[in-house]
């Protein structure tokens, strides 16, 4: 395993981090369908994946209504010291008016939670879910500072956010000398690479890293279904429940990447999954990759990307046939950007 910077902090992530979705919920509506793993489960899937290195991992509130939080605290309760561990808030937690949000009231009410369900003193990086247009960044980034003094945050960061709201909230932390966003967790994949047009420029400029959730776009990038539907994998979240869950990908587009992938794997003798998750880690300023699996194969083949180096035939191939057209304003700066040299001075 391999570990990179999480932004300017000094902390090494490892490059592939354990998501946790798949973690309980058997009897919730939604989760049910996403994992349903028990605490049996989840003690061999996280053990797997610290034995491999992973020291990264990744939860949030939400999941399961807060279960996943409670068998992720008694898998890591004996290896603690081991993981660098990280939670989000933001999305309803309860019945209440006030179990949502980004307000103080909500920040500091969902973080004890929080603690309390992962058996913890402190989370190691604490991120706000998505944007919050009731409560003033400014109100929420005094709260998490005020958690960061207090000890029991150690880093804050964003998920879900545009790249203005990152620049907005990053300007109003140094303004007042608060705690800034280390990192930003990102949609991003070889069918979703919208991300490339302002997030990662962004990500660059402020020195945050990215890390990246659905890396394999729902199921799709496995190289397990065909155009129709057809899979090898029925026992799939994706066969079961069919599409790519909270975003849409285009399937026409999407498909061709796809057999593009499926062309790079056979001659790298790796699986399609390796490919696309090797490509991410390839790409400027992503730091980890998220990964989560119901079972240990799925979660074994996807850690072996981590051995996957593309060569640069690979990664051309597969930006051009994934590539998106290049947005205003960036095109025309490109052709009007200055250059160190003007060209009448030039030997």
């Amino acid at each position: 395993m391999k570990y990179r910077l999480l932004g300017r902090t000094g902390v090494w992530v490892s490059e592939l981090s354990l998501g946790t979705m798949t973690f309980g919920g058997k009897d919730h509506p939604v989760f049910q369908n996403i994992g349903a793993l028990g605490q049996d489960d989840v003690d061999r899937v996280v053990g797997t994946a610290l034995d491999a290195g992973i020291n990264f991992v990744d939860t949030a509130d939400m999941y399961a209504d807060g279960e996943s939080e409670e068998l992720l605290g008694r898998a890591i309760r004996n290896r603690r010291r081991d993981v660098v561990l990280a939670t989000k808030l933001l999305a309803p937690v309860g019945p209440g008016p006030n179990d949502q949000g980004l307000s103080r009231l909500h920040v500091m009410r969902a973080l004890e939670d929080s603690l309390r369900r992962l058996g913890t003193e402190y989370v190691d990086l604490y991120q706000i879910h998505g944007y919050d247009h009731l409560t003033p960044f400014e109100e929420t980034l005094a709260a998490l500072d005020d958690a960061v003094r207090q000890g029991k945050v150690r880093y804050i960061g964003c998920s879900n956010l545009a790249a203005w709201q990152v620049s907005k909230a990053l300007g109003i932390s140094a303004l007042h000398n608060q705690a800034k966003f280390v990192a930003n967790q990102i949609h991003y994949s070889l069918v979703a690479r919208d991300a490339e047009r302002d997030l990662v420029p962004m990500a660059l400029d402020e020195g945050l890293s990215l890390t990246v959730w659905s890396p394999l776009a729902g199921g799709l990038l496995t190289g397990k279904f065909d155009r129709g539907g057809a899979t090898t994998d029925p026992d799939s979240r994706r066969a079961r429940v069919g599409g790519g869950g909270l975003v849409h990908y285009d399937e026409e587009n999407s498909f061709k990447v796809v057999d593009v992938v499926r062309a790079v794997a056979d001659r790298r003798a790796a699986s399609p999954s390796q490919v696309a998750i090797a490509w991410l880690l390839a790409q400027p300023a992503v730091t980890s990759v998220i990964i989560g699996a119901r079972r240990l194969d799925q979660l074994n083949d996807n850690i072996a990307a981590a051995d996957l180096t593309l060569t640069e035939q690979d990664l051309a191939e597969l930006d051009e046939v994934s590539r998106l057209p290049v947005a205003y304003p960036n095109g025309l700066q490109g052709v009007f950007a200055p250059t160190r040299i003007p060209a009448a001075n030039k030997a």
